[in-house]
């Protein structure tokens, strides 16, 4: 018998306990500026300086930032599962941790492209400044999924869902598509674990434990539950 697949979907609430603050925890608002500004292509179009500084911003937040025990629990799971973590954050937390098979959805706070193509990916610590192009001549830009982009990753994470023996969300409130769209791939008879301060709405989710708690603290007692399997 081999290591059963586990999947887990996280969201933003398992890097909040990290200090890396979400959207929406805060009306919008991310350390006071708006999504409108900082994260789509129109901001991009009429302000990149303002986008960069922003995610320059962010990216100092993100080094700052340590793996919590969520993480590590995760990342601990790979002695007893195949485990395949879909996030939807940008920051490398999971990897940090040691989660060796991450699959970012919507991009990644350390990785840059061409304002002009997706490819190829440059590395980046530091800050990204106006003037400074890919080989292609275009400005670089984060490496991100902005709003109103398309989320080209999904099709990789969608038979990785259909592949589970058990599926697990944890810190995402399943509002933000098409991430939260993945759930309804997820084998009806498989079990299913979703782990949040605030359960969303899952009433049309079959075979599913609900943990109302924090990441850190779901993570903890998820870990005790999987021992069964």
């Amino acid at each position: 018998m081999g290591k059963k697949k586990l999947v887990v979907l996280t969201g933003a609430g398992i890097s909040a306990e990290s200090g890396l603050k979400t959207f929406r925890d805060s009306d919008g608002l991310w350390e006071g500026y708006n999504i409108e500004d900082v994260a789509t292509p129109r901001a991009w179009r009429k302000d990149p300086k303002l986008v960069l500084e922003f995610y320059n911003y962010r990216r100092r937040n993100v080094l700052d930032a340590q793996p919590n025990a969520a993480h590590h629990g995760l990342a601990e799971l790979e002695n007893n599962f195949e485990v395949t973590i879909i996030t939807q954050n940008i920051d490398d937390l999971h990897e940090r941790a040691g989660s060796t098979n991450v699959l970012h959805l919507h991009g990644e706070i350390f990785k840059m492209r061409s304002e002009k193509n997706y490819e190829p990916v440059y590395e980046i610590k530091g800050d990204i400044k106006i003037g400074d192009v890919a080989e292609d001549g275009g400005q670089l830009r984060p490496y991100i999924v902005w709003f109103e982009e398309p989320v080209p990753k999904i099709e990789e994470a969608i038979p990785i869902v259909r592949g589970a023996d058990v599926f697990i969300v944890v810190g995402t409130s399943l509002v933000v598509y098409p991430a939260a769209g993945l759930v309804s791939y997820a084998p009806w008879n498989i079990p299913k674990y979703i782990i949040d301060k605030r359960i969303p709405y899952t009433s049309a989710i079959t075979n599913i434990t609900a943990i109302e708690k924090s990441a850190t603290e779901g993570v903890g007692e998820l870990i005790k539950l999987l021992q069964e399997y």
